[in-house]
């Protein structure tokens, strides 16, 4: 059995401690201005970043690559950035903005 490799990330957003609100406003800051393709990994400890993190990018068209192994133990996501993402506002990454 094969497995894909992991992702070399371009951005690392440290969301450890963070609820999805806050963690969302980290991530989207931390995206502002980054290369479509880059990789992003996305340390999360809350709960629900498994759910909120693909729906995140579903809504707006980045691509959720899944769970990541973590030499430390952590719980980290990757994801990549598109180059025809919807972008969200800067208050309420959970909203996108129309162009």
């Amino acid at each position: 059995m094969s497995t894909a490799p992991v992702p070399t990330p371009a951005i690392t957003v440290d969301g450890t401690g963070m609820l999805r609100v806050s963690l969302l406003l980290r991530l989207r800051k931390e995206i502002d201005g980054a290369e479509p393709g880059a990789v992003v990994h996305v340390i999360a400890t809350d709960p629900a970043a498994p759910l909120d993190l693909p729906a995140w990018c579903h809504m707006t068209g980045h691509h959720y690559l899944g769970a990541v192994p973590d030499p430390d133990g952590r719980l980290v996501y990757a994801l990549r950035l598109a180059a025809d993402a919807r972008p969200t506002r800067p208050d309420a990454p959970w909203h996108t903005v129309d162009r």
